[in-house]
């Protein structure tokens, strides 16, 4: 019988039902490996051995194989107490929660007593083991394969991470742990799309969330004020590894969650201190990761240390958000811990209006990520919020309230002492809301102008917290281009 090609064997299988982990000891290429598998540079990678530190969760495939890939810490030996250990708890997670490993061995290095003592506890885990030679590539590797038999876990595949060699047989040794597609699948692939009208397309594209459209909130803030606590707090589980040190974090974490029926993409993230402060390489990596997520995000929840709130960093930070269009909660961590509260909250909020003047009501949130209080009102701060930011207000609402403003408080002269008009307004997006005025002489319209109408649609149509964008733009002279 002829041999099936892979195209035809995809489509005998389910895309992403099995679920491939990738271990191995510390700088060996597994975040390498991963984002070779992801399609992506997601995972950080660096020389520095340990860099990984949380268990990342992507969509992997090779050629038309699909499945889910997890990359964990480097799998050391250390005490449950400790951050090694708590790392490895990490990785035992994922090794759990997995139907085929893939040990990473570092065939320039070649086998280690640590790979050794490794794969032994992999024998023991009963999960199906790959074994997996990287940095391949070039010549002087032979010995390093040979030497990998001793670890009896059967033959090693080489492959070269960085260079995407040996990927053909990677494939071959993963795609019998695909399981068969469901019956009916075929028809479904097959059958022709449904036709959607325009305003249907509208709509769906306004949907809150979805789980194909989860709303993206990520988690931002100084090392170690709690947002991993907070995550793993949120989700119920502990997901992402806290503890006492600063800096623990250093992957943006990406967790898909449901809440109360919502879908959610869950982002935690890597502390941000002073620029001036960041001289390390990995760190400088992990921000980068952090502004990332604020650049992705719809809503960014700035947390703080109520012991030490608001300083210029995360004044910084939040005008950052605010610069990039989302939509901000600020959530004030270790609120258990404070005794004089009502003056630290009002603190907070004059530093706030003096900081954000241009975003006026901002959520401000108390809560304790270690004992779940304030937890549901942080959620219920987030969806509101995140409504605001979704506002779509109509052309005709919009041009009676320009009207309205312009009359009570008509646009200065201009430079060359003629009156600017504001002839009209409309919505050119949401998400943050983004205004057009056609007026004439844009550009002589002054900045307390601009804030005066910023003020008012948030007055008028309840955009309080959310950034509010207003261009201006010059009509047409119907002459210009005319015969």
């Amino acid at each position: 019988m002829a041999r099936r090609s892979r195209t035809s064997r995809a489509k005998a299988r389910k895309p992403g039902a099995f679920t491939v982990a990738i271990v191995g000891r510390p700088n060996v290429g597994k975040s390498t490996l991963f984002n070779r598998l992801v399609g992506r540079r997601v995972a950080l990678v660096h020389d520095r051995p340990g860099v990984t530190r949380d268990r990342r969760i992507g969509q992997g495939g090779i050629a038309d194989l699909s499945f889910n890939v997890i990359d964990t810490a480097g799998f050391e030996d250390a005490k449950i107490e400790t951050l090694a250990g708590r790392m490895r708890q990490q990785t035992e997670k994922a090794v759990a929660d997995s139907q085929v490993v893939l040990m990473v061995v570092d065939a320039r290095a070649g086998i280690t007593p640590f790979d050794e003592h490794f794969a032994a506890l992999l024998r023991k885990s009963r999960r199906p083991v790959v074994l997996v030679a990287n940095k391949c590539e070039g010549a002087g590797t032979t010995g390093a394969l040979l030497e990998a038999y001793r670890l009896g876990l059967g033959e090693p595949v080489p492959i070269s991470a960085e260079h995407g060699e040996g990927m053909d047989g990677l494939y071959q040794a993963l795609v019998g742990f695909a399981p068969p597609e469901e019956e009916g699948s075929d028809d479904e692939e097959s059958a022709p799309p449904v036709a959607v009208s325009a305003d249907e397309e509208n709509v769906q594209d306004e949907r809150p969330n979805s789980a194909e459209h989860p709303l993206q909130l990520a988690i931002v803030g100084r090392p170690n004020s709690g947002k991993s606590t907070l995550v793993n707090r949120l989700i119920g589980e502990d997901r992402v590894l806290t503890g006492p040190e600063p800096g623990v974090t250093r992957d943006a974490i990406h967790i898909d969650w449901l809440y109360k029926d919502q879908y959610i993409r869950l982002v935690d993230t890597a502390g941000v201190r002073r620029r001036a402060r960041i001289t390390d390489a990995v760190e400088k990596l992990a921000v980068g990761e952090t502004f990332d997520a604020v650049r992705l995000a719809e809503v960014a929840i700035l947390l703080v240390d109520a012991e030490s709130p608001l300083d210029n960093q995360e004044l910084a930070l939040a005008r950052h958000i605010v610069d990039e269009g989302r939509a901000l909660v600020v959530a004030v961590n270790k609120w258990d811990t404070i005794k004089d509260r009502d003056a630290v909250l009002q603190e907070m909020k004059t530093r706030l209006a003096d900081s954000l003047a241009q975003l006026r009501g901002v959520p401000l949130v108390t809560l304790s990520a270690k004992t779940g209080a304030g937890v549901e009102t942080l959620m219920r701060a987030v969806f509101k919020i995140h409504r605001v930011w979704n506002t779509r207000v109509g052309t005709a609402s919009l041009n009676r309230w320009l009207q309205g403003v312009t009359q009570a408080h008509p646009p200065p002269l201009s430079v060359h002492k003629q009156r600017i008009k504001l002839r009209f307004i409309s919505q050119a997006k949401a998400r943050p809301p983004t205004f057009v005025i056609s007026s004439t002489r844009a550009a002589d319209l002054p900045d307390a102008y601009m804030r005066y109408l910023t003020n008012g649609l948030r007055d008028a149509f309840g955009l309080d917290g959310v950034p509010i964008r207003i261009s201006l733009r010059k009509p047409k002279n119907p002459y210009a281009d005319g015969e």
